[in-house]
């Protein structure tokens, strides 16, 4: 084949796969603004709640009773929020809520660190049926599980005037024990940390061993500064949970210095009369924390949850 044959060839290639090239290009581009447009429109839609929150937290009772009703306010009434701040003791709310999702959060890193990597990393007879019974303890309705822990916090021995057989007394009721104690671990947070375990290569560790590392310092030094993803996550995810609960603080509650800033907001809401302003008011406080917290910690809450099914 001469060389004038084999450059007409190449030029006959090229004007065919060019086209082909075009119209691939143009596919994806149209593919990736379709995209686009979805997920603008489910983070408008995720976000207009928040936002008729806000400048409904801003309207006054008058307005608040048109209809229809207006969607920014005629009179922004900043005035709200200091009205909420003076109806209850919403400082000593927050500080408690503070306290409980804080303490939750710390205990759910340090002890479910600890469980995810022994069934992760030690093998030991019985560990793959006590990583199958955290799996079944995932499928039980949070709510389902109310009143057998309100029952052990009631009758808890030696507490609140109980004897050793727990009666007699109140147990952990109203006080700070039973606030903390029964939410300080999940199934969820082993189970991220025994994923996120498990994607770490063995080299570290027998390369550890040889080093004359102990099996805690493997742990500690070794692979868990390699999961801040799973920690932020799991980190985030319990202290979402343990500031927004308000079933559990209500029923095992009834002091006002115990209440939390969940509980707290059902001042404002009577069977004859709910303040609405007072109450967007008060909820948009209580939500603010949340969102500075998944703002700075984002970045690793997404690759934690990208990463989780690894293995």
């Amino acid at each position: 084949m001469t060389l004038p044959t084999i450059k007409a060839l190449a030029i006959s290639e090229e004007v065919t796969v060019a086209p082909r090239k075009r119209w691939f290009h143009h596919a994806k581009g149209r593919q990736a603004v379709l995209v686009n447009i979805l997920l603008s429109l489910g983070a408008i839609t995720m976000l207009v709640p928040f936002l008729w929150m806000v400048l409904t937290s801003l309207k006054s009772p008058a307005e608040l009773a048109q209809f229809p009703p207006t969607v920014f306010p005629q009179e922004w009434m900043w005035s709200n929020y200091a009205a909420t701040l003076d109806a209850a003791p919403f400082g000593l709310y927050f500080r408690n809520s503070l306290v409980i999702a804080t303490t939750h959060t710390l205990i759910t890193i340090a002890l479910g660190a600890m469980a995810g990597y022994a069934l992760a990393r030690i093998y030991f007879r019985g560990r793959e049926a006590i990583f199958l019974a955290f799996i079944a303890m995932l499928m039980i309705p949070t709510y389902t599980k109310i009143v057998p822990q309100f029952l052990l916090v009631k009758f808890m021995p030696l507490f609140g005037g109980n004897d050793i057989l727990g009666q007699g007394g109140s147990g952990w009721l109203d006080t700070w024990w039973a606030l903390i104690i029964p939410g300080g671990l999940s199934a969820s947070a082993i189970f991220l940390f025994r994923q996120f375990y498990l994607s770490l290569p063995k080299d570290l560790e027998e390369a550890a061993r040889i080093d004359g590392l102990g099996e805690f310092r493997i742990f500690a030094q070794i692979y868990t500064p390699l999961i801040k993803p799973a920690i932020a996550t799991v980190g985030l995810l319990t202290f979402q949970e343990s500031w927004n609960n308000f079933l559990w603080p209500l029923l095992v509650t009834t002091s006002s210095d115990l209440r939390v800033i969940q509980v707290g907001l059902a001042v404002f809401q009577q069977l004859d009369n709910t303040q609405w302003q007072y109450l967007m008011a008060g909820t948009t406080m209580a939500t603010v924390p949340m969102v500075i917290l998944f703002i700075f910690a984002q970045k690793y809450f997404i690759q934690g949850f990208t990463n989780a099914g690894i293995k």
